[in-house]
């Protein structure tokens, strides 16, 4: 077998560079046909513009790209999509209010007697859905179906294409377990049909568990290539890291004091919604929110929040009842909340560091009918530092940070309005195994300072690394809440269970 037919690609000695910043020195991967190819590096590493500068999105500076041997200069995605190469995006960007079927073959129907053919479509999309053992229905609308079932509509869309190479970018951040597992046997079937995949991913077990090669990067340069069989979630932490992170976790040193917070009987206006939910948050305490997909986690903390209603039940903050009609009342009640969905609800992307780290407390900053500019540079200053935010600049724009640094602004801005009790729902998703562990001592840092501190998250190590209590959700109630010492992952599970 010859160089050129083992590898379906060969990115060798890629470089880009942004205003102030090095993306991408000297970076290669290159990929055999039919395998799985883990892509690694913390955020910031340089991984996403390796695959825009494959995709033609950005034009590299320097380096080559070669397809089966021959070297290409993709104008934008739909040239690259043409040539083989297709990507399924972390944030999906579907056209919401159309079929399955109208979104694999946007831009592309087929045409019979010049007019668009439903039924050649039709059958068209059910060929690579049973191929690919993928039960949608073809005239479903796109909007009504679950975050797993639009990500494997969109690998249909890139099979859809004779891709050779596909990339998939954080394909399991909303997934439950069983999805995964499913996403996996289309990951397997497609490798038996030739595909070469690059996985980007920071989950190591599912690294581990899905690949066949596994390439690290740090700082936009390429570290390694080992076999997946080789390596072990140490090693791949000391390659990411270029250091041991011996413990995942920070030593945990706040100690819960009185009740800060108590929630009682709180029931949504609006269903889906919690149910009859009664807890307290103490003083320097870490609470977990754990629970299946679907067992209203994010819902629960949108109700303490002000975002959505509540029908009935009572907050009391240090023993006195509060009123959290809307957020700005939360806001001014010292309470504070992290969305999910970072793009979408947590950050104004087109807009700087500054305007998105004191756009929350906007108030502090009014001298008369200005602003003060010295006092907003020196907050957002404090945000940067404290958070150790790697930006160029408090004027860049901060959809142009990778999710770690996003996810630290959001937070900076937010303790700038000085809250006493935190609502953090997945703080940590799609953030690489470094930053996870400074935004872990962030929050065991608020502890220490008396705050109280609720987190919703998916990862259960996560609840078991950093929270005093967990609190487990099934289907809007409180199923139960574990002290940190009697929990273990197969209980959190069965309480999970209950009310589904």
């Amino acid at each position: 077998m010859s160089e050129q037919e083992k590898f379906v690609l060969e990115m060798t000695g890629i470089e880009k560079q942004f205003p102030g910043v090095k993306a991408l020195d000297g970076a290669m991967l290159k990929l055999r046909p039919g395998t799985v190819h883990a892509l690694m590096g913390e955020n910031g590493a340089g991984k996403s513009t390796l695959m825009k500068c494959l995709f033609g999105i950005y034009k590299q500076d320097g380096g080559s790209i070669k397809i089966d041997g021959e070297e290409v200069h993709f104008s934008g995605p739909k040239n690259a999509m043409e040539n083989g190469v297709s990507m399924v995006h972390q944030e999906l960007n579907q056209v919401l209010q159309r079929s399955v079927m109208e979104n694999i073959w946007l831009g592309r129907f087929p045409k019979n007697k010049g007019l668009v053919s439903h039924k050649q479509m039709y059958e068209e999309t059910m060929k690579v859905f049973e191929d690919l053992d993928i039960p949608v229905n073809p005239k479903t609308i796109i909007g009504k179906l679950s975050v797993s079932q639009r990500q494997m509509v969109e690998i249909a869309k890139a099979v859809s294409y004779n891709a050779k190479i596909l990339v998939l970018d954080e394909p399991t951040s909303s997934l439950t377990q069983e999805e995964v597992e499913h996403l996996f046997d289309i990951i397997n079937k497609l490798r038996k049909k030739g595909v070469a995949m690059v996985y980007i991913s920071h989950k190591m077990e599912e690294i581990l568990h899905i690949s066949d090669e596994v390439t690290i990067m740090r700082d936009g340069q390429w570290i390694a290539t080992e076999k997946a069989e080789d390596l072990t979630t140490d090693k791949i932490i000391k390659l990411m890291v270029g250091r041991d992170l011996t413990h995942r976790f920070p030593p945990k040193t706040n100690v819960p004091g009185e009740p800060l917070m108590e929630v009682k009987n709180l029931t949504g206006k609006y269903m889906p919604s919690c149910i009859d939910v009664s807890f307290e948050l103490r003083k320097g305490e870490i609470l977990g929110v754990a629970g299946l997909v679907g067992s209203r986690r994010t819902e629960l903390l949108e109700t303490i929040f002000g975002i959505a209603n509540h029908e009935k039940g009572e907050i009391l903050k240090n023993g006195q009842p509060i009123q959290n009609k809307t957020p700005k009342d939360a806001i001014k009640n010292g309470f504070a909340m992290l969305t999910e969905e970072r793009r979408a609800t947590g950050i104004f992307g087109g807009m700087s560091i500054l305007f998105n780290s004191v756009i929350a407390n906007i108030k502090d900053y009014k001298k008369g009918l200005l602003l003060s500019d010295h006092k907003m540079k020196e907050d957002t200053q404090w945000v940067i530092d404290s958070m150790k935010v790697k930006t160029p600049s408090q004027k860049t724009h901060i959809r142009t940070l990778s999710g770690g640094n996003q996810q630290k602004v959001i937070i900076g801005r937010w303790l700038l309005t000085k809250p006493d009790i935190l609502l953090l729902d997945e703080p940590t998703r799609g953030i690489d195994v470094g930053a996870k562990y400074e935004i872990y001592q962030l929050i065991i840092n608020l502890a220490n300072e008396g705050k109280g501190v609720m987190v919703v998250s998916s990862e259960m190590p996560e609840l078991l690394g950093i929270c005093d209590r967990i609190m487990v959700m099934s289907n809007g109630h409180l199923a139960g809440i574990l002290d940190i010492k009697d929990a273990t992952q197969e209980e959190i599970m069965r309480l999970a269970a209950m009310y589904v």
